[in-house]
């Protein structure tokens, strides 16, 4: 089971956001560097400073090398804003005032199958992250940009386009993706829809003025309601984690808008048969409180799939943290 010291998971979490909001990893530079340098680059206490470092320390997140001097890690660096895997996002928002609030209910939501948050704070989660928690959307915002620039590119990368003219990114969000993809194939020509508000911050790329706005339409909407775009192909990533109802609703508005043969790529986090395990699971129960969603298995994502009335065609690892399930509308 390990000592007492392992299971004081909250003390870590905290000492992570800690070194977050005070940007530490940013202020450390490539090399070791004592902490009343430290200290007076983030305008804090050198002692109190000391003790969260060697705290971090002992996670293997920077490293004490004596003479008062610490320096980073692999794992520290990931704190960095410009690291190109930057975790300091995510970190914040895994550990946003709210969560320390929804946690300690973890069981009543297990027990129930029904997420906590309505009970906590009197609303839903997205209507009280946008109406009472400013800064805590501001974090999510953040963390999903930063999320979605890094596996933007993998995706281009892994997306084979041969015969498509037209892509669809429904949920897309900012686009990220969308502007992956019209850049790496200059002939293709793609639609981004997301809700009003996403749509209107979208990558500037995409929009009027833009390096691909004369290949890009940006359609405002709900893809649990309606879906009005044809298209050769249609993207759905990491946005199918709502209540089955919700996803079965999604699959069958693409498949009503596209036509017999059409491809559709899924891409999620797996909670079986992927690298990512430990992080995918956490995610899994941090959805169960707050929407009461969940992250999908490779079995209950194609069996919602073939529901909708597609033929998944094969499912492949994007990177170590995302999975594509292929498939075509069936005739």
């Amino acid at each position: 089971m390990g000592g007492p010291g392992q299971h004081l998971l909250g003390v870590g979490a905290a000492a992570v956001r800690a070194a977050a909001r005070l940007g530490a990893a940013d202020a450390l530079g490539d090399t070791p560097a004592t902490v009343t340098e430290l200290a007076a680059t983030l305008d804090t206490e050198p002692r109190q400073l000391r003790r969260l470092l060697r705290a971090l320390a002992c996670y293997g997140i920077f490293a004490e090398t004596g003479e008062d001097r610490f320096e980073h890690t692999e794992m520290s660096r990931l704190l960095r804003e410009d690291a190109p895997n930057s975790l300091r996002y995510i970190s914040l928002w895994c550990t946003e005032p709210w969560t320390w609030e929804a946690w300690p209910r973890l069981d009543e939501a297990v027990r129930s199958g029904r997420n906590v948050f309505p009970e906590l704070f009197g609303k839903e989660f997205f209507d009280y992250l946008h109406s009472d928690a400013g800064d805590s959307a501001k974090v999510f915002d953040k963390a999903m940009t930063t999320s979605s620039r890094q596996s933007a590119v993998d995706f281009a990368e892994y997306l084979d386009l041969t015969g498509i003219d037209s892509v669809a990114d429904i949920g897309g969000g900012q686009g990220h993706v969308l502007a992956s993809l019209l850049e790496k194939h200059p002939a293709l020509h793609g639609t981004l829809l997301d809700l009003p508000k996403v749509v209107a911050g979208a990558d500037p790329r995409l929009r009027d003025g833009g390096a691909f706005s004369a290949r890009a339409r940006l359609v405002p909407g709900d893809c649990r309601v309606e879906i009005p775009v044809r298209a050769d192909l249609y993207i759905i990533k990491n946005i199918l984690e709502w209540d089955d109802d919700s996803t079965r609703r999604t699959l069958a508005n693409v498949v009503k808008a596209a036509g017999s043969g059409a491809r559709v790529v899924v891409v999620e986090n797996l909670v079986d048969n992927s690298p990512s395990m430990r992080f995918t699971t956490a995610m899994d129960l941090m959805l169960m409180l707050n929407v009461g969603g969940a992250k999908h298995s490779e079995e209950s994502m194609a069996g919602l799939m073939a529901e909708a009335g597609l033929t998944v065609t094969a499912v492949r690892p994007v990177n170590p943290y995302l999975h594509a399930f292929e498939a075509i509308v069936s005739g």
